[in-house]
């Protein structure tokens, strides 16, 4: 009887001394891995297989211990299919958190607001990790789009502003892809004569879409300003758009002073006569319909009189009482 006591101490002893074992290296080994590591795990894989992956790419030695353990701990039927990051010299415990925080998605879903300017764009796009506005930034002003026979220059103003499903590891090419196409389904039919009609060409009408865009603030005025500027630009009176000199400004401002009406810029439609060299915003449905069709009217002038509202003058008397009215 001692014999077998003394087995079963020995027994024992080895047991706790592999426990021990087993639960120094679940907690204290940080061999592994040797530099970050990123993994994406497809939808539908087991534990068993995201196991036998963090294995095979050097994350965890044993991918049977990881399982084992991953079930313990009552994560193994919720880990989500999607990409994450293990920084180097973690334990294998850090790494089932890391596998229990549910990881960064498979798509992102992000918002494009209307009248955003491309750089806006980019800087949601970076904000929300997708790709860094300067690689948006870059493909935004380096490519063209063949519109009714006019190549645009750049993409100001055709990155059509909508929700979309972007989905990871995504670049900034096929964001700005699915964005102008996104644009071409939303043009209006027979877009190409419409702006032939009007006299311009495809991106000279979105260019006027996107200072109805930044200018109106209710839609029953769309119409209406397009035909205030078709009216001038005809007359070749300058457009003297706010909008156009807060586009050029290196930054933003709400409110415009004399002096920011005199910069030096192709976009000052103060000083310059035409429409800016490119659209100044990217517009929506509204805007880019109101200036393929606008409103026949004899109004050359406009005015905001508060209320999300503009007042509308035919003559330079009209517009400079309705200045003193409603600015003074």
């Amino acid at each position: 009887m001692r014999r077998v006591g003394a087995v079963i101490a020995v027994l024992v002893g080895v047991c706790a001394l592999a426990g021990a074992a087993l639960a120094a290296s679940i907690v204290y080994d940080t061999r592994l891995p040797a530099a970050p590591v990123s993994i994406d795990v497809p939808q539908g894989y087991g534990i068993g297989q995201i196991a036998q992956q963090l294995q095979e790419a050097g994350v965890v030695r044993s991918a049977l211990l990881l399982k084992y353990y991953a079930t313990a701990r009552g994560i193994a039927r919720s880990v989500d299919a999607a990409e994450y990051d293990f920084p180097a010299h973690v334990a294998m415990s850090r790494v089932v958190d890391i596998l229990a925080s549910g990881g960064k998605p498979p798509v992102s879903w992000v918002t494009i607001p209307e009248g955003f300017t491309a750089h806006q764009i980019a800087h949601r796009l970076d904000a929300m990790q997708i790709v860094s506005a300067s690689a948006f930034d870059d493909v935004a002003a380096h490519t063209s789009l063949l519109l009714g026979g006019t190549l645009t220059a750049g993409l100001e103003g055709y990155l059509y502003p909508d929700t979309y499903q972007v989905r990871r590891g995504a670049s900034a090419q096929d964001i700005a892809a699915l964005m102008t196409d996104q644009f071409k389904r939303k043009l209006p039919a027979n877009y190409e004569r419409k702006a032939r009609h009007l006299g311009y060409d495809v991106p000279q009408v979105i260019t006027i879409a996107s200072l109805i865009e930044r200018e109106a603030k209710v839609d029953s005025e769309r119409r209406l300003m397009a035909g205030v500027y078709y009216n001038r630009l005809k007359r070749g009176m300058p457009l003297e758009v706010d909008a156009t000199i807060e586009y050029a400004l290196p930054e933003h401002k709400t409110v415009l002073h004399q002096g920011d009406l005199e910069i030096d810029s192709p976009y000052n439609t103060y000083t310059h006569t035409g429409l800016p060299p490119t659209p100044i915003a990217n517009p929506g449905a509204r805007s880019i319909a109101a200036a393929f069709d606008p409103q026949k009217t004899d109004y050359l002038y406009y005015v905001y009189a508060g209320h999300g509202h503009h007042h509308f003058s035919k003559t330079l008397e009209e517009q400079n009482a309705a200045v003193r009215r409603y600015l003074h």
